[in-house]
């Protein structure tokens, strides 16, 4: 099994292709007002927003984009006018990170995870 697809809610798709170019992905469908889809720079992940009515409630949701040059694609997107709720910070769980919201305060991370993403001191050995 291989992981194809996350879709996110957005009230406004439009405004949420802005953002998301920015942050880098490659847009391959535009259905305005109703939907987008993009392709991961890296790898064959694709990403997707569909148009919602009303936001979930809480903390919502969380997608993560791994960087491998996470300190200067901050830099250059903080240029681009970005802002971030945190910039890159060295995490307990050994990942390096930076976090921001989409215009729909969907959660969005962009990490560094190195041999670590998939194989953590901690990992359960079968």
């Amino acid at each position: 099994m291989n992981l194809n697809q996350i879709t996110v809610p957005s009230l406004d798709v439009e405004k949420a292709i802005i953002f998301y170019k920015k942050l880098g992905l490659e847009l391959i469908v535009n259905a305005l007002p109703h939907y987008a889809r993009f392709v991961c720079p890296d790898g064959d992940a694709t990403f997707s927003i569909h148009q919602v009515e009303e936001l979930p409630k809480g903390d919502g949701i969380y997608v993560y984009f791994e960087c491998e040059d996470l300190d200067n694609k901050v830099d250059k997107l903080i240029g681009l006018g970005i802002n971030f709720d945190e910039i890159p910070t060295d995490k307990t769980w050994l990942w390096r990170e930076a976090r921001l919201q989409d215009p729909d305060k969907n959660q969005i991370i962009l990490f560094y995870g190195g041999k670590n993403r998939k194989n953590p001191p901690w990992q359960i050995k079968n």
